[in-house]
C-alpha cells in the first residue's frame, strides 16, 4: 500500500501548519515541513516545539528566504524533498502541497488511487508552443538571467532586463532538454524523486540555468522529471484543484464550496481561505473518514467562468422571486397570533399545531432564533426577514408544502400587520388579550432595559403605570385599525367567548376550538 510524504511549503500561520500535520501523519503517511527563513523564528520553533515527538514529521535541511517567482522556492522544495526522502524510507510517492492547501478527498481514497496506477502526477507542456503563460513574460524567462525579484525590486528587475535586452545579451537553455511548463504542484513516486535528486548533484550546469531563470517552479521539476520519467509513467495533470482568476491570481475557496470542491477529481485543493475555518475542519474530518463514496462532476472551473462572465454584465445571480414579485398568493392564508406576552401566543400555536396540524413558526419577525428551516438565506437575519417578509411566508409555505401557515407578532408591531393585511392573500388575525401583573410588568421594564434589577421603587412606580398604559394603546391601535378579519380572546373572558374567537380565527367547530382551548396553563406567566 502507498505510504505518502508530503513536501508541504509554508510561511505563517503555525497553528494551521502543525493542525495540518497531525491530520496528515495521523492516518500514517509523512510530513516535510519547509518554513520560510523570512517568517520569524519564534513562530518555526512553535511548529518545531508542537511536532518534534511525532516521528512521522521532518524538517528540511535547510530553511531558504523564499520569493515569489525566485529560484528559493525550487530550492527550498528540493531541501524539504531530500530530507524526507532520507528520513522516510517507507515513502513510496511524495507529494508537494502548501499551508494554503488542503485534502477534498480521504486518504483511503488517494491511497487507493495512487496504488491502482504506477505513475507521477505532473502537469507539464511545451514551453515554446503551448499558451499555458497567459500574460506577462514568456521567452523572456529562459533566455534572459533574472537576479533581482519583481515583486520587491521591480525597478531593478525591469532596467536589468532591458539592459540585457538592449545589449542583446541572451542565452539559450540547456541542449539537451525540452522545456516544459506547468503546474506547481505535483506528486511523484520514490524511483523518480531519487532520480531528480541525483540529476541537481550530477548537473550543476541546469541548476545554474535555473537558478536564474524567472518563475522556475513551473518549469524545473516539469522539464526534469520528463527528461527522466517516460512519458507513458506520467499523468499530466496536477493531483491538486486550483483555479486562476483573469489577473492570473489563484482563486481563494470558502466555507460553502464544500460540496464543489469534493466534486473534482483531484486529490488537494488550493487556496483554503485562512477565513474558511468551517471548511477546514470539514476537509480535515473528511481525510480521516473511511468508506466515503465520491460522486465526481469536475464542473468546478465551468462554474467559475460562468458566474465571471455573468458578473461582467450584470447577471452573476439569478433574479430573486422576492425581486420580482411580493405577492403570497391569492389561494393561500396566513393566521397570525398578536400578543404582547410571548410564551402565551407560542403555547396557542402549538396547541393549535397538535390538534390540527397547521404549520407554524414563532415570533420570527422578533426574535432570532424561531426554529426556521434552511430558506437559502432570506431567514439569516431579522433585517433580511422584515424586508422580504412576504416572500419569507412563502418560502416557509413552499417548505411545509402547505397553502397555510401561522406564526406569533408582538401587538407593537402594527405595520407589520397592516402590510400582511393588505398583502394578495387571506389574511385573519387573532389577538390574545392577556391581563398584566406588577410583577409582569416590571420584568418587561427590565427585558427593555429601562430599569435594573436594583431600580428604585419611587422609579419603578411612576414607569408602571406609562408602561401598562402603552400596551393597551397597543391593543386598542389593532382593534381601531379596521383589519377585515380580526378576532379576539381575551384572559378575562369566559370559556364560550373564547371559543368564540378562536372558531372565527381557525374555521373550525366549536368542539375543535373548546379542546384546543382546555389548557389551564394558557395565560399563566
Amino acid at each position: 500500500m502507498s505510504k505518502i510524504a508530503y513536501i508541504l511549503l509554508c510561511h505563517q500561520a503555525p497553528e494551521a501548519i502543525i493542525a495540518q500535520a497531525q491530520r496528515l501523519t495521523a492516518t500514517g503517511d509523512f510530513v516535510s515541513i519547509h518554513y520560510d527563513k523570512r517568517a520569524p523564528q519564534s513562530t518555526y520553533q512553535e511548529i518545531v516545539d508542537a511536532l518534534e515527538s511525532n516521528p512521522r514529521v521532518t524538517f528540511a535541511e535547510k530553511r531558504i528566504k523564499c520569493g515569489w517567482g525566485a529560484w528559493s522556492l525550487v530550492e527550498a522544495t528540493l531541501s524539504a524533498l531530500s530530507s524526507a526522502a532520507k528520513s522516510f524510507p517507507r515513502a513510496t510517492h511524495f507529494y508537494l502541497t502548501s499551508g494554503d492547501c488542503m485534502p477534498i478527498k480521504s486518504a483511503e481514497y488517494i491511497h487507493d488511487a495512487l496504488d491502482r496506477v504506477d505513475c507521477d502526477y505532473i502537469e507539464g507542456h511545451d514551453f515554446f508552443r503551448s499558451d499555458w503563460i497567459k500574460t506577462g513574460l514568456k521567452e523572456e524567462r529562459l533566455i534572459y538571467r533574472f537576479h533581482f525579484n519583481e515583486r520587491t525590486q521591480a525597478k531593478l528587475f525591469y532596467a536589468s532586463l532591458a539592459l540585457q535586452q538592449k545589449l542583446k545579451i541572451t542565452r539559450q537553455p540547456p541542449a539537451d532538454l525540452q522545456m516544459m511548463i506547468g503546474s506547481q504542484w505535483w506528486c511523484l513516486r520514490r524511483a523518480t524523486v531519487e532520480k531528480v535528486l541525483a540529476f541537481c548533484d550530477e548537473r550543476p550546469d541546469v541548476m545554474r540555468f535555473f537558478a536564474t531563470t524567472w518563475i522556475p517552479d513551473e518549469i524545473f521539476f516539469q522539464t526534469v522529471v520528463r527528461h527522466l520519467v517516460p512519458v507513458s509513467e506520467i499523468q499530466n495533470r496536477t493531483p491538486t484543484f486550483l483555479i486562476f482568476s483573469d489577473y492570473g491570481m489563484p482563486v481563494n475557496f470558502y466555507d460553502d464550496h464544500y460540496d464543489l470542491l469534493l466534486g473534482q477529481n483531484y486529490f488537494f485543493a488550493r487556496k483554503i481561505s485562512v477565513e474558511a475555518l468551517e471548511l477546514r475542519q470539514r476537509l480535515g474530518d473528511l481525510y480521516a473518514e473511511e468508506g466515503h463514496e465520491f460522486h465526481l462532476s469536475g464542473e468546478g472551473r465551468r462554474v467559475y467562468s460562468f458566474l465571471t462572465g455573468r458578473g461582467r454584465i450584470g447577471r452573476r445571480f439569478a433574479s430573486r422571486f422576492w425581486e420580482r414579485d411580493s405577492s403570497i398568493g391569492l389561494e393561500r392564508e396566513v393566521l397570525i397570533l398578536a400578543c404582547k406576552k410571548w410564551h402565551v401566543a407560542k403555547r396557542l400555536a402549538e396547541r393549535i399545531h397538535e390538534k390540527t396540524g397547521l404549520p407554524y413558526v414563532g415570533y420570527l419577525f422578533h426574535e432570532l432564533d424561531a426554529n426556521l428551516p434552511d430558506l437559502g438565506g432570506i431567514e439569516t437575519t431579522l433585517e433580511k426577514r422584515h424586508r422580504h417578509r412576504r416572500a419569507l411566508i412563502r418560502l416557509l409555505m413552499d417548505n411545509y408544502d402547505t397553502d397555510r401557515i401561522m406564526f406569533c407578532v408582538d401587538t407593537a408591531d402594527l405595520e407589520l400587520l397592516r402590510d400582511f393585511d393588505s398583502a394578495r392573500c387571506e389574511v385573519r388575525i387573532l389577538e390574545l388579550e392577556c391581563e398584566f401583573s406588577e410583577d409582569y410588568l416590571v420584568g418587561h421594564a427590565e427585558r427593555l432595559n429601562l430599569i435594573g434589577a436594583d431600580a428604585p421603587s419611587e422609579t419603578v412606580s411612576r414607569l408602571l403605570p406609562t408602561l401598562r398604559a402603552d400596551i393597551e394603546f397597543e391593543s386598542r391601535a389593532i382593534r381601531e385599525n379596521g383589519f377585515e378579519s380580526l378576532s379576539r380572546v381575551r384572559q378575562s373572558d369566559d370559556d364560550a367567548s373564547r371559543a368564540a374567537g378562536l372558531i372565527d380565527f381557525l374555521q373550525v367547530p366549536e368542539d375543535d376550538a373548546r379542546e384546543i382551548l382546555d389548557l389551564h396553563y394558557l395565560f399563566s406567566d
